[in-house]
């Protein structure tokens, strides 16, 4: 979780805050959160450390894909369920590593 949310720190909030004209928003933030800035600066390590949980989080579920849930139906309704949430966040985390990704390394690329 932690480094989802540096990656969504460092890059993909000011990406969207200033596509939405909130540039001095970020402005502020970037005042008033110190972190952010060192974020920024050292977006390399925060990317790789980010897909590095991605990739174990990824391992984990497809090594536990057949694990059984218990026999008792209400918890094993439970047990489907958050099965299907974890792999919906565990999807959406991996989108949003890659637009973060694009906009920390690409589209600044393609803007200058």
């Amino acid at each position: 979780m932690c480094a989802r949310a540096g990656t969504l720190i460092c890059c993909a909030l000011p990406a969207l805050l200033v596509t939405i004209g909130a540039g001095a928003v970020m402005a502020g933030l970037a005042t008033n959160v110190p972190g952010l800035i060192f974020l920024s600066a050292h977006k390399e390590w925060v990317f790789t450390i980010a897909a590095l949980v991605l990739a174990a989080a990824f391992a984990m579920r497809w090594a536990t894909r057949n694990a059984p849930c218990p026999a008792d139906p209400a918890m094993a309704a439970a047990c489907t369920r958050m099965r299907k949430i974890g792999g919906w966040a565990l999807w959406s985390a991996l989108v949003l590593l890659v637009i973060g990704g694009f906009f920390a390394f690409f589209a600044a690329e393609l803007l200058l």
